[in-house]
């Protein structure tokens, strides 16, 4: 399905899901292994303390914990700490200060295995290094806390990267969301979805932070239509954003961050021609979801 990364992949669970009430750990396919990458998106609750995200070995609430995430918010002092629990036993914390984990807002974590440690980024930034205290070959699960409202958990090898490119299986149909998060560079000058067909574009959006302008058209045979533009960018350079497309009979719906930002009323109407999502610009794309 998708050309920038391999199909190993965990369940993708949509967010308006209540499962991980029920569900409060998730197996990981295949393991660990050097090279793969698990990504976690939520939303903490408002009146949370603490809460965690844990790689472990295996499901019981005795498991070793191979990394402890555990963001604290007492006295108004955020910060994380990071920790192993072997054997019955935790170990030495190790901490980074001013959480980037904000409440009531969307976070995402992304943990990259390597041979020596986990390369932990969180809203695209990286904040820890933290050594492997347990062998990597024995983690299986990932374990969170239910003060997180959780969108995505992914697991997969290679980085989705801009320009990117997917298909849609079977083409776009009325009812279909796509789901993008990402963070547009600090420097970021455009940020850039297309919805695309054999003969051209059928949704082009355009957001030019210079200009503070949404740009909405659609292309074909190479001839551009009437641009339909919109005043404010809906986008912050250097912060995390959830976008998601919404194709009806009718248009397509622009949500950014939960809140409706655009309409556009089709001009191509054969649907299940448009089978290539892209994503163009000065981003860092964290994940796609078709």
């Amino acid at each position: 399905k998708n050309k920038n990364r391999q199909n190993s992949r965990m369940a993708i669970y949509e967010p308006v899901s209540d499962i991980f009430n029920t569900i409060p750990v998730m197996s990981i396919e295949g393991g660990l292994k050097e090279g793969k990458s698990v990504i976690i998106i939520g939303r903490i609750l408002p009146d949370a303390s603490r809460l965690h995200v844990n790689l472990q070995c295996g499901s019981d609430s005795k498991a070793d914990i191979a990394l402890h995430i555990n963001p604290h918010y007492e006295n108004d002092s955020a910060h994380v700490m990071y920790n192993t629990y072997k054997n019955g036993t935790w170990g030495s914390e190790q901490s980074t200060p001013d959480s980037p984990f904000v409440k009531d807002k969307l976070f995402a974590i992304e943990i990259l295995v390597t041979k020596e440690a986990y390369k932990i980024s969180a809203n695209g930034k990286h904040v820890m290094d933290y050594e492997h205290r347990i062998p990597i070959t024995q983690v299986n699960t990932i374990s969170v806390d239910q003060n997180i409202e959780l969108e995505f958990i992914e697991s997969f090898y290679s980085k989705q990267l801009v320009p990117y490119k997917t298909l849609i299986n079977g083409g776009l149909q009325p009812g279909n969301n796509i789901l993008i998060y990402g963070v547009p560079n600090t420097d970021s000058k455009r940020v850039e979805f297309n919805l695309r067909h054999r003969y051209g574009i059928a949704f082009h959006y355009l957001s030019l932070f210079d200009e503070n302008v949404v740009v909405c058209n659609t292309s074909e045979n190479g001839k551009w239509g009437a641009e339909e533009r919109s005043g404010g960018v809906p986008f912050l350079k250097g912060q995390l954003f959830q976008v998601k497309i919404s194709c009806s009979r009718e248009h397509y719906a622009v949500f950014v961050n939960g809140q409706q930002a655009h309409t556009y009323k089709h001009r191509f109407t054969k649907l299940d021609d448009i089978d290539v999502f892209e994503v163009y610009g000065q981003l860092q794309l964290i994940f796609v979801h078709v």
